[in-house]
């Protein structure tokens, strides 16, 4: 399908930002370069919002509740997008109350620790602590941690992946997750698929730059070959969460999305997979101002609502 006219225009739009150096570019350049093209609060309204502090691994993780009403709710424990090296509360404060308020759940977001500072797998154990949090404090949360999902866009799709994955395993003391929503989720740290090669640049995610968030994220190479780091590398899907996973027509990271909802029908497991014609990598953030951002979140948070009434 051809761009959409919406998309197309906000291309036009970034299109006039410098584009950085990835051989020389640092994570604070990134960040500060990030601060200057964030979106602007989208302002919409919810029932409240909440900050809680999680006491983790020698510091304090920071994690906000937004409620779109009152009452003891389901809950949907959010990550982040931004390359595992920018973007916080903040950035995706919009997308978290447009989520809240159309799946009629408490959505809790995550405020885990950047790479390169925190590289794999902290950002995993930091999502994981708060799943173990919130289902400990789900009564002063007021929320019914029986009726929980994980939520993640991009680099947050692949830790809620990752945390999917590590649910099966009783060590990890992890709540039972009912519902994965994966917003155009990075799997695989390779970017060879069929799609990098058709997008590889001009669509706000390049390979270039997944090359570069993957070099800031892993240790070693070594490191690819851990499904907690690329979840495409699991031995087995079978026994994972259902899940929700939307990816986007012009977006690099699109075949590995859909690649990895394949391996959750292969496995027996219930999957919903939409690939969103015209749009780019990023495209539900832009709530508000693409008509294709406001369907693919309805789209998602009626399948989660769906999900966690049952």
């Amino acid at each position: 399908m051809a761009l959409d006219p919406q998309a197309a225009a906000i291309l036009q739009m970034f299109a006039a930002a410098p584009a950085p150096d990835f051989a020389t570019l640092d994570a604070a350049t990134y960040r500060a370069m990030v601060a200057q093209q964030s979106l602007p609060p989208s302002g919409e309204q919810v029932e409240a919002v909440e900050t809680w502090w999680m006491p983790h691994d020698g510091t304090s993780t920071t994690l906000r509740l937004i409620r779109p009403a009152a009452g003891r709710l389901p809950v949907i424990v959010f990550l982040h997008g931004g390359g595992w090296v920018s973007c916080n509360l903040d950035t995706h404060d919009n997308l978290c109350r447009r989520l809240a308020n159309l799946s009629g759940c408490a959505v809790i977001s995550v405020d885990y620790r950047l790479a390169p500072e925190s590289p794999f797998p902290g950002p995993v154990e930091d999502a994981c602590a708060a799943l173990r949090w919130v289902r400990e404090n789900a009564a002063r949360l007021n929320v019914d941690v029986a009726r929980l999902a994980v939520c993640g866009d991009s680099v947050g799709g692949n830790l809620a992946a990752a945390c999917a994955l590590l649910s099966r395993d009783p060590a990890m003391e992890l709540p039972r997750i009912a519902h994965q929503l994966l917003l155009y989720p990075v799997m695989d740290a390779a970017c060879d698929s069929a799609s990098f090669e058709s997008f590889s640049s001009g669509y706000l995610l390049s390979r270039e730059m997944m090359q570069w968030f993957w070099k800031q994220y892993l240790r070693s190479p070594g490191d690819s070959q851990d499904p907690r780091a690329c979840p495409l590398r699991a031995a087995s899907f079978a026994g994972l969460p259902a899940a929700t996973v939307i990816t986007a027509e012009y977006d690099p990271l699109r075949d590995e999305g859909a690649r990895y909802a394949e391996c959750l029908k292969e496995a027996g497991v219930a999957v919903d997979y939409r690939c969103w014609d015209g749009v780019f990598h990023g495209f539900a953030s832009m709530t508000g101002m693409m008509n294709a951002a406001d369907a693919a979140v309805a789209y998602g948070a009626q399948a989660v609502r769906r999900a966690l009434a049952a």
